[in-house]
C-alpha cells in the first residue's frame, strides 16, 4: 500500500477515481490509519489492522471534524485494543449501545415523569366523543371545572371554590394510576359527593382511553383502571328519572310558568314542553333558525348537527313576543348570551303549582306521554324530539316537515286544552291570542 505523510492538502484534495468502487490513501506517519473515498460519497479517516488473523477496518470519521493529529490518535487508541485482545468493532458496537440505552432510559424516565396534569390540557384540546368533532361547550367547562385546585372566591355567596373532585389527581403520574390509587381517590371523594365522584370516574375513564390511544402515553396507563370491581361495587345506583308532568297538573303548572316575572325564562320553559326538544337545543335557538314565513325551525341535534321540525301556532306567537336583545331567542345576561340555567325560575313555578320532582327534563318526557294521549303516531313524536331512528317504532320512517306539521299541531292543541289555554284568532290576519278560561 502507497503511504504519504497525511497534510491537509491531500486529506482534502484526495477523492475516488470514478472507475473504481473505493480508493485508500494511507499516512506513512501513523501505521494503520488511511482515508476510504467512494465516488459518490465523502472521504473518511479510516483505522485498518490485523486481528486473530483476519483484517479488520473501522470507520473513525469525516476529516471535516476530525484533524489529522486526532486521527493518528484515535488510531493508536484503536491499536492498543487489538493489542489488549479486544476487537475494536465489538468496542465501538458496545459503546453505541450503552448511549443509545442511556437516551432511552433518560427517555423513558421523562415519560414516566408525566403527570396526569401535563396530559389534561392536551386531552382538552384533541380529545371528543364518539361520533362528533368536538366537546359539547357545557361538557368542555365541566371537564375543565372537574380538574380546577379552587380558592377562587364564590360568584355566588360567601368564602372560596373547592377543588374539582379530579384535581388530586392532576399531580399524580401517569404511570402511577393503580387500581388501589384511583379506589383511594374515589373514596375520599364520594365522602363529599358520591354522585359527583361517579361522574367525575366516568370522566376520567374517558381520559385513560384517550391515553390508550396516543403513541406516546399508551405505556404509561391503563385504560382499564376504572373499572376494577373495587371501585364498580362503590358505584351509585342509577336509577333513570320517570319524573314528567300528569295531566291533571299541566293547567297548574302552565299557569305558574306564564306568571313568571322573567318572561324569557317563561316562554322558555313553555317552549321545551311544546317541542320535547332538549334544554341545551332550545336554549341555543337563534332567530336565525326561526322561519316564520314557512313555519319552521332548525334545532341543534345530539345525534346529527340539525334537525328541522314544524313551528307550531301558538309557539310560533309565543316566539315573536319575545323582545330581540341579540341573536339568541331566549336572550340573557350570561356569558354566552342566551339562557343557561332556569331552574331557579322552574323550581319557584313548581312551589305556585304545589308540584314536586319535576325536573327540566322531565318536561321532554310530559311531551312524549302527551303526544301520545293526543293520538300522535309514536315515530312523528320520536322524530319531532330528535331520538336516533327506530325501527321497532310504527316500522319508523322519517317524515317530511310537512307531514310532521298536523302531528306537532295536534299535540300542541291537546296541552293547550289540558292548560286551559284557548286559541282564537285576532283581529289581525294571522295573528293569534290566548285567552285563558
Amino acid at each position: 500500500m502507497a503511504r504519504v505523510k497525511f497534510t491537509a492538502g491531500r486529506v482534502g484534495g484526495f477523492a475516488c477515481p470514478p472507475e473504481r468502487q473505493q480508493a485508500f490513501l494511507w499516512d506513512e506517519q501513523q501505521p494503520g490509519l488511511g482515508l476510504r473515498a467512494t465516488p459518490n460519497g465523502r472521504p473518511a479517516f479510516v483505522f485498518q489492522a490485523i486481528y486473530q488473523g483476519k483484517t479488520v477496518r473501522v470507520t473513525i470519521g469525516d476529516p471535516d471534524a476530525w484533524s489529522i493529529a486526532e486521527a493518528r490518535a484515535k488510531t493508536r487508541e484503536l491499536q492498543r485494543e487489538i493489542d489488549e485482545g479486544r476487537d475494536p468493532r465489538n468496542v465501538k458496537r458496545a459503546e453505541i449501545a450503552a448511549t443509545v440505552a442511556e437516551r432511552d432510559a433518560k427517555k423513558a424516565a421523562k415519560a414516566r415523569a408525566v403527570t396526569v396534569g401535563d396530559v389534561w390540557p392536551v386531552y382538552l384540546q384533541e380529545g371528543k366523543p364518539k361520533r362528533r368533532d368536538a366537546w359539547k361547550p357545557r361538557y368542555r367547562a365541566d371537564l375543565e371545572a372537574m380538574a380546577l385546585p379552587g380558592g377562587e372566591k364564590k360568584k355566588r355567596g360567601q368564602g372560596t371554590t373547592r377543588p374539582g373532585p379530579l384535581h388530586p389527581l392532576m399531580a399524580m403520574r401517569l404511570d402511577a394510576i393503580t387500581e388501589d390509587r384511583l379506589k383511594d381517590w374515589f373514596d375520599r371523594e364520594a365522602r363529599a359527593s358520591k354522585h359527583q365522584a361517579a361522574r367525575a370516574l366516568m370522566m376520567f375513564r374517558g381520559f385513560l382511553r384517550w391515553c390508550a390511544t396516543k403513541p406516546e402515553y399508551r405505556t404509561l396507563v391503563d385504560r382499564d383502571v376504572g373499572r376494577a370491581p373495587a371501585i364498580v361495587e362503590a358505584l351509585p345506583q342509577v336509577k333513570k328519572r320517570q319524573d314528567c308532568l300528569e295531566a291533571a297538573q299541566v293547567s297548574e303548572w302552565w299557569q305558574a310558568v306564564a306568571q313568571l316575572p322573567n318572561v324569557t325564562a317563561s316562554a322558555y320553559l313553555r317552549a321545551l314542553l311544546l317541542t320535547g326538544a332538549r334544554r341545551e337545543e332550545v336554549a341555543s335557538l337563534r332567530w336565525a333558525d326561526i322561519d316564520m314565513r314557512w313555519r319552521k325551525l332548525r334545532l341543534a341535534d345530539k345525534v346529527d348537527a340539525t334537525r328541522t321540525i314544524p313551528l307550531s301556532d301558538y309557539l310560533a306567537e309565543l316566539l315573536a313576543e319575545l323582545p330581540r336583545r341579540s341573536e339568541f331567542v331566549f336572550a340573557s345576561a350570561s356569558k354566552t348570551g342566551r339562557i343557561a340555567d332556569a331552574r331557579s325560575s322552574h323550581e319557584r313555578a313548581l312551589g305556585e303549582a304545589g308540584i314536586t320532582g319535576l325536573t327540566i327534563h322531565g318536561l321532554r318526557r310530559s311531551f312524549s306521554l302527551l303526544g301520545e294521549a293526543a293520538g300522535a303516531p309514536a315515530g312523528a313524536i320520536a322524530q319531532v324530539m330528535g331520538h336516533r331512528p327506530s325501527a321497532t317504532a310504527e316500522g319508523y320512517r322519517p317524515r317530511s316537515v310537512d307531514a310532521l306539521r298536523p302531528f306537532l299541531q295536534q299535540i300542541e292543541t291537546h296541552i293547550l286544552k289540558l292548560a286551559g289555554v284557548e286559541i282564537k284568532r285576532a283581529d289581525k290576519p294571522g295573528k293569534l291570542r290566548a285567552v285563558t278560561s
